[in-house]
């Protein structure tokens, strides 16, 4: 999967926890701009597991804070599979 179809399928997983309807940019935070707690970001994070079928560690996690960021993190796990 390259980094578009990566992107594309995070966004339609972010989707359901987005309940402000923020626009999703590179740059968009998690904490600020989407103001998700620590709990959201529990589901979120299996959420996007499960779909990809990898593991973002706890280190990972606590260096990703944009969407952008994200996707990068994710593309690497699966190339890195």
């Amino acid at each position: 999967m390259d980094r578009p179809e990566t992107d594309q399928t995070i966004r339609r997983l972010i989707d359901p926890f987005n309940k402000k309807g923020v626009e999703i940019t590179e740059a968009t935070t998690f904490a600020g701009d989407l103001e998700f707690d620590s709990l959201t970001v529990m589901d979120f994070v299996a959420a996007i597991e499960d779909e990809f079928d990898v593991i973002i560690s706890m280190n990972q996690q606590a260096e990703i804070e944009t969407y952008g960021q994200l996707v990068g993190a994710v593309h690497k796990l699966q190339a890195d599979r």
